[in-house]
């Protein structure tokens, strides 16, 4: 075709690689270049600039364009679609040399070319609305940069393009100001996810309520867990049960509803667990962002919490540099050091790694409960062309620590004894000598990512993994050991406590593989992103349970531990294996940038089978299901942008039905929500409310012979706001708050449950964190964590929970490549119930003090 290339051994590498080889070229001998672009099609080109650049005379687009040698007037007949697309054809029908970085492409839409124009009118007019420009370059070329973001005032002369101009400094632009769902966010705000669609779009065009905390977020509010994470997000209560070591992964509860089955994601893959103790654990220094989807979710991934998704996303490899390493003291004996290293393998960054390590030798609260880890997690990107691109992902965690919980009676925590007495709340009623929770657990997986065309990609997600566990623990009864019979209210008959033995040791296998195909078009004023999906799990358990009466009462004013601990044999030895088929689609359709319709279907086929070899029991049942998702989004100019959706999700159930002598059918869950969410422009501020109404629907509830019955529903209704914003320039400002008047059984085949408040949900529940970055480096932070009465879980306590308040602090200095922070969480070492239920009641957590030193070079 004539076009002009470089012929260099690289030539083919230079579109995908923004961070090492700032340069692209476009030409007939070029390849497709990169076609992420599409990923982020949807509304990309509103937040670079669109609504500025439109307002444009064709007169002042025209002068974007350095007045180079005009080439003869050509008749072009482009179509309207993704910028690299059409960008690609006007240089192969021009034989120009065009020179861009493949991020500052990424998502924006060309509204095509048709006419008799040259070189210096069609450019303006193939880049009009996408907020970029073309840049004379000294080799007759043209280089792409992003526009200011404000219009010059109309009196000032017209640009004028130095033709020395060089791209990597538009390189080094683009990679601060662009994000994908999966890379780094600098600061607290994220502007894109990948959870609520499958598909690279932009949060504001999602229609359910998402929030992000980044890894930036997570190290500022000195989160060690994942739980911790989520402590300033509106709508989750991120302890239920206080702490609790088996479960710092999984058990926190989503819009009033438990996250433990299926579990969170990794990566967009599912962390199976099935109430076992066999749980994914995960680490957060790992992790590069947490994406929270509040409410039901099962079109995009099947078995689902009503309350919504976690999903985790890891660090991945990068074209650019990294070498940290980080050291970590803190109290209890808290000892840890970490290292993230990335960067290509190969010169032309074709191949690019990632090692991201800890190893951690610490204890909880108590004398001699371990908190050990070592945990490492390999990854790897080869990119073979423009087209390809393959991510192999892996983890390996070895966990030594003891079982450490904050459990007491309702009897003497929440309400005082007969006499009026309080038992001490730092007793713990285990046994640091006898209990430990052992595992080790790895995984191995890849995302591939394979552009068919110019119009539709390929992408398969696979991740297999194993874990072992051992767990043996002693806990309290709700009974205490009467020493007084003739004066039950003799102080001596609270002070010993009945308490029991349970250990499990398991093995659990999982499988999880997601292949869609993604197709994006443009049809006039509308753009349309179509996912057509199958997905599949198989998860293998091998457990075997016992429980029985460990024979050591425990005095809790004067608890005397390495008592001789009795076991039984096994109640459960069996395997249960779980299998789950998913075909799904969606269709997401933006019309003229301002509306944004989004529709999805899902229909599963998931299995239950299980061998209890112990009472040679074998149990096999398979359901079949349908969910949806429709949601609608209104983009005003203004920033705002009201949503309303509707979604369902679905649980299979393991619990048979005394008349069909069958499982009973799964549970489901509806939501209707209605949204709000406003990016002032100009900014990276991101405001956001939703209302929403959330029914629990088909639960099994017992009647008054205790036979279960198919009748139950938890209605939930509620709003949520949510602010990240940054105020000034090194502030990061993040409020929450969580108003639920509603979250109640409303159905029961038991009468008196129905009106009862369920789950322990708070009324009123809300967090606001503020750090501030000096020129000097310090860094100075505070956060404060509030929790409003609540009824207690489940079957309800006696009397009203207190609310609570908890401050955490942040004091922090960086000079050069040093980065020093000292994170107090809990400071003023507040003791406070999380929740009551069953005759016990769980305290929160105490004190923890974190001190950090990172260096990065």
């Amino acid at each position: 075709m004539g076009a002009r290339t470089r012929q260099t051994p690289r030539q083919q590498y230079l579109f995908n690689q923004p961070m090492s080889h700032p340069r692209g070229e476009l030409s007939a001998r070029t390849p497709r270049f990169v076609r992420n672009a599409l990923v982020a099609a949807i509304g990309h080109a509103f937040s670079a600039g669109l609504v500025v650049t439109a307002a444009l005379p064709q007169a002042t687009l025209a002068a974007d364009v350095a007045p180079a040698a005009a080439p003869a007037r050509k008749t072009y007949d482009i179509p309207a679609g993704p910028l690299e697309v059409a960008l690609n054809r006007f240089g192969r029908e021009t034989g120009l040399l065009l020179s861009f970085s493949a991020e500052i492409t990424a998502g924006l839409q060309s509204r095509g070319l048709r006419g008799n124009y040259s070189v210096q009118e069609a450019l303006p007019l193939l880049l009009q609305g996408t907020g970029l420009a073309a840049v004379a370059q000294a080799n007759g070329g043209y280089a792409l940069t992003r526009k200011p973001e404000r219009p010059e005032p109309a009196a000032l002369p017209p640009v004028v393009f130095d033709s020395q101009s060089n791209l990597p400094e538009v390189k080094v632009k683009a990679s601060m100001e662009q994000e994908t769902a999966t890379s780094p966010v600098i600061g607290f705000i994220a502007k894109r996810s990948a959870t609520g669609t499958k598909t690279d779009t932009p949060i504001i065009e999602t229609p359910q309520s998402i929030s992000v905390v980044t890894a930036d977020r997570m190290a500022a509010i000195g989160a060690t867990t994942l739980r911790d994470a989520l402590a300033y997000t509106p709508g989750v209560n991120i302890a239920p049960y206080g702490p609790d070591s088996r479960f710092e992964s999984t058990w926190f509860y989503l819009r009033g509803f438990d996250t433990y089955n299926p579990g969170p994601t990794l990566d967009g893959l599912s962390l199976r667990n099935n109430y076992t103790w066999a749980v994914w654990q995960t680490d957060n220094y790992a992790s590069e962002r947490v994406d929270v989807l509040r409410g039901p979710s099962s079109v995009l991934y099947g078995q689902a919490s009503p309350g919504g998704t976690v999903n985790i996303v890891s660090k991945r490899p990068s074209s650019e540099p990294i070498r940290e390493l980080q050291v970590q003291l803190g109290n209890y004996g808290g000892k840890q050091v970490a290292g993230d290293f990335a960067g290509p393998v190969n010169d032309d960054g074709t191949l690019l790694y990632r090692v991201t390590s800890v190893l951690r030798k610490s204890e909880y609260p108590v004398d001699g409960i371990a908190n050990d880890r070592v945990y490492v997690a390999p990854a790897l990107t080869w990119k073979p062309n423009a087209d390809t691109s393959l991510t192999l992902l892996s983890h390996y965690l070895r966990g030594r620590a003891g079982v450490y919980s904050r459990v007491t009676r309702e009897q003497g925590s929440l309400v005082p004894n007969p006499d009026g007495s309080y038992t001490p709340a730092s007793t713990f009623v285990g046994d640091p000598k006898f209990d430990h929770m052992d595992q080790d657990q790895w995984a191995v997986g890849y995302n591939l990512e394979h552009r068919l065309n110019d119009t539709w990609q390929f992408r398969q997600n696979l991740r297999y993994g194993r874990i072992k566990a051992g767990l043996d623990e002693v806990f309290s009864g709700t009974s205490y050991v009467t020493v007084n019979p003739a004066n039950l209210n003799d102080p001596a008959n609270f002070r010993i406590i009945n308490r029991s033995s349970f250990g499990s040791h398991e093995t659990a296998r999982t499988l999880s593989i997601d292949n869609h195909l993604q197709g994006n078009w443009t049809q006039g004023i509308f753009a349309h992103t179509v996912l057509i999906g199958l997905d599949y799990q198989n998860a293998r358990f091998d457990q075997a349970t016992y429980y029985g009466d460990a024979n050591a009462p425990l005095n809790l004013y004067a608890p005397v531990y390495g008592q001789k601990i009795s076991i039984s044999d096994p109640y459960f030895d069996g395997t249960t294996r779980l299998k789950q088929t998913g075909l799904y689609g969606q269709w997401q359709s933006k019309i003229d940038n301002q509306v944004v319709v989004t529709v999805g279907g899902r229909y599963d086929r998931a299995s239950i089978d299980t061998d209890d070899r112990a009472s040679a029991v074998i149990t096999s049942q398979t359901d079949g299901k349908f969910t949806g998702r429709a949601g609608l989004v209104y983009l005003a100019p203004t920033g705002l942008a009201p949503y309303v959706s509707y979604s369902q999700s679905f649980v299979p159930t393991t619990t048979i039905n005394p008349v069909t002598r069958k499982a009973f059918d799964p549970e489901t869950a509806a939501q209707l929500e209605l949204g709000l969410r406003y990016q002032p422009p100009g900014t990276r501020d991101s405001y956001s409310m939703a209302v929403f109404d959330l029914r629990r629907q088909n639960y099994i509830t017992n009647d008054g012979n205790f036979q279960p019955r198919q009748t139950g529903e938890i209605t939930v209704k509620g709003i949520e706001m949510e602010a990240v914003v940054e105020p000034l320039r090194h502030f990061n400002l993040t409020m929450s708050y969580a108003w639920t008047p509603t979250a109640k059984i409303t159905a029961s085949s038991t009468p008196a449950e129905i009106g009862v408040n369920a789950n322990g949900v708070s009324e009123h529940a809300g967090s606001l964190w503020a750090d501030y970055r000096f020129n000097s480096g310090v860094k100075l932070g505070l956060g404060a964590r509030y929790n409003g009465t609540n009824h207690g879980i489940s079957d309800a306590a006696s009397t009203k929970l207190p609310a609570y308040t908890v401050f955490d602090v942040l004091l922090g200095y960086d000079f050069g490549a040093w980065d020093l922070k000292l994170n107090i969480r809990n400071a003023a070492n507040k003791t406070y119930l999380t929740s009551c239920g069953y005759g016990s009641c769980y305290y929160g957590d105490v004190r923890k003090v974190t001190a950090t030193a990172t260096y990065r070079w």
